[in-house]
């Protein structure tokens, strides 16, 4: 996959299709919201979402970044989950949406997983090895910052796109030597396997996953946007709160194995892998008050030395909003 013609292309298609599409209307009341099916705290909290919200609520899985971004510029969804790294390749070729929360920040819950009998031990062994990683994705992000820090050349290893469903059966079929990637998968994956590196563990590479909305979707719908964050706020809480309480018999992780299929046996443990920032810790300056800027205009400079995206942009700023989580604290 070529990602700088795929995401060029969805540049244009965003001229030509119009956001004007991706407004729902009053009478409608009604919204698709992507996410990529990882055990995560609000996933508990579903059916507060659409209570709180006043709006029927479709949660609609995607496989990797490169898809919620094809569907955002499309118009067919209005808010969803993204990553880090595809945030800044989907704002480089001018997707219309901005960042107005943070998800969870991506600690051990992404890592490089190394088949048992691959001969990989560290990251330099990956030379002349098969990778499977969501293309454009965090995890992939990390991975390319994982093979920079070895000392390696991106040609040194076959780093091959592949969706994590798609990741779990090249593994059991034998196709691949090691993945960067997340839950579900990464549980596939480890049974056969041994963890190398994990996410928060590339040096100068943190990752996240953001909220993003269609920015004229949220300027029309401040209000869904405002009950959206609160009730985020509160799922958050309930976990960070009380951690051990999320255990595998829980009603809160039975609703997220409901939510993912992830196992639930696996999910007290994932959702350890992730931080989960408060409200007014994502308005602060380390986030949304000025950070998330810096990171995107480092994450798209990177991207581009790496050959994944034409020239970065000076300044990501209109691309990230603020406003709608001061209003939410109030």
């Amino acid at each position: 996959m070529n990602l700088k013609h795929l995401f060029k292309g969805l540049a244009a298609g965003v001229l030509a299709v119009g956001l004007a599409s991706g407004v729902a209307s009053a009478e409608d009341k009604s919204i698709i919201i992507g996410t990529f099916g990882t055990p995560l705290s609000f996933q508990a909290a579903l059916d507060d979402f659409a209570k709180n919200t006043g709006w029927k609520i479709e949660w609609r899985k995607f496989g990797s970044g490169a898809d919620v971004i094809a569907a955002m510029a499309s118009g067919d969804i209005k808010v969803s989950e993204l990553g880090s790294s595809p945030l800044a390749i989907g704002a480089t070729q001018g997707v219309d949406y901005q960042l107005f929360a943070i998800s969870n920040v991506i600690g051990s819950a992404e890592a490089l997983i190394a088949r048992n009998g691959s001969g990989i031990e560290k990251v330099a062994d990956l030379k002349g090895k098969k990778v499977g990683t969501p293309l454009g994705s965090t995890a992939h992000y990390s991975l390319l910052g994982a093979i920079e820090a070895a000392g390696l050349q991106p040609g040194d290893v076959e780093v091959i796109g592949m969706k994590p469903d798609q990741i779990s059966a090249a593994w059991e079929q034998g196709q691949i030597d090691a993945t960067f990637v997340w839950e579900p998968a990464k549980g596939v994956a480890i049974k056969s396997g041994k963890q190398i590196i994990a996410a928060n563990e590339v040096a100068g590479k943190p990752t996240f996953d953001g909220w993003v909305a269609n920015r004229e979707f949220a300027e029309a719908n401040p209000d869904f946007i405002n009950a959206f964050l609160k009730t985020l706020e509160a799922a958050n809480k309930a976990y960070t709160s009380n951690p051990d309480a999320f255990t595998a018999d829980s009603d809160a992780v039975k609703k997220i194995e409901a939510a993912t299929g992830a196992p639930a046996a696996d999910i007290p443990a994932a959702l350890k892998g992730y931080g989960f920032p408060t409200l007014a810790e994502m308005s602060s300056e380390a986030w949304l008050g000025g950070g998330i800027q810096k990171n995107m205009v480092a994450t798209a400079k990177f991207l581009a030395d790496n050959k994944r995206i034409d020239a970065p942009l000076d300044d990501y700023a209109k691309f990230v909003n603020a406003s709608y989580l001061a209003a939410a604290q109030k």
